[in-house]
């Protein structure tokens, strides 16, 4: 698989194609930025450790030499501030998405190829992207909340002191403001959190806030996310690499699953080579069923003031 990161001198970008060179997977990274210097220097500092990592081909380029690649990996965008949340992105960021996407259609884009949508607001570029490029809906998706995934599944494992890796835990709906937690299905070794005592309802608030509040934390911290966001993007890389058929909460076109319709959000998606395959609708409470429709009435709301 040739994956071409654009936006790929950035932190994001940079720390996703580490994270790739370091899997061994994939078989060809194209660096692509608009600072020419930043994406040469990132391709050809990961060249220098390619020796002790993988055999992939790395490598800056540029729209041209992007035409034939089977995944295209959608990182560039303007940083979050840290009161900002990331729908307040939309109108400094969407402009800049549609150029990039408008460079990928001219380079050639393949009607097989994939376009994974990582620069924020996720939900809203990735339903922009499905309208923009002539894909099936199927090739077109975002992280969505892959990272608040992750990062609430950690938070759990941390407080109550179990194993990172068996502690499963979804969030759902909008990589931003009006994300839902899903409780209802959240395990650890294959047993129910909620059974545990220490899992009161106010360790789930807490847990959660925490959660919503962890991006802007980093922002202020270090300046924005890299790492963890970089294993998120390598998962689900692989997932479509290798044809895994992994349950992931990407954002994709929901097209009736919990009755909604037309818009780009994270529910539970089986992620296979041929992209987002289906939408999976198992049973939530009632109440993560509310909230995952508040989230998509939310990004309908933001989507009908978005002007390209």
């Amino acid at each position: 698989m040739k994956v071409t990161i654009i936006g790929g001198g950035g932190r994001v970008g940079s720390c996703a194609a580490f994270a790739l060179q370091c899997a061994g997977l994939v078989a060809e990274i194209q660096i692509l930025d608009a600072n020419k210097d930043m994406a040469e220097g990132e391709a050809l500092d990961l060249l220098h450790g390619s020796a002790f990592a993988g055999d992939q081909k790395i490598y800056s380029g540029d729209y041209t030499r992007a035409a034939d690649s089977d995944l295209f990996l959608i990182t560039a965008g303007l940083r979050r501030k840290p009161d900002e949340s990331r729908l307040d992105l939309i109108n400094r960021n969407v402009v800049l998405f549609a150029q990039i996407l408008d460079s990928i259609k001219s380079a050639g884009l393949r009607q097989e190829a994939h376009v994974f949508v990582v620069s924020n607001p996720v939900d809203i570029l990735t339903d922009l992207a499905v309208q923009r490029l002539g894909l099936s809906w199927q090739h077109v998706y975002g992280l969505g909340t892959m990272l608040d995934t992750s990062r609430f599944s950690s938070f759990i494992a941390d407080e109550l002191k179990l194993a990172p890796t068996q502690v499963k835990a979804l969030i759902l709906g909008e990589h931003g403001d009006s994300m839902m937690p899903v409780w209802s299905s959240a395990t650890v070794n294959g047993l129910p959190l909620t059974g545990l005592p220490e899992c009161s309802p106010g360790f789930q608030n807490a847990i959660f806030e925490r959660t919503k509040g962890s991006g802007a934390e980093v922002i202020k911290r270090k300046g924005g996310a890299g790492w963890a966001v970089g294993i998120a993007i390598r998962d689900v890389v692989h997932a479509v690499l290798l044809d895994k058929k992994a349950l992931l909460p990407v954002s994709s076109l929901v097209q009736g699953a919990y009755d909604i319709r037309d818009v780009c959000l994270s529910v539970p998606s089986v992620v296979g080579r041929n992209g987002v395959e289906r939408h999976v609708e198992i049973k939530l409470w009632p109440k993560e069923v509310m909230g995952l429709q508040t989230s998509a009435k939310a990004l309908k709301e933001t989507l009908a003031k978005v002007k390209v």
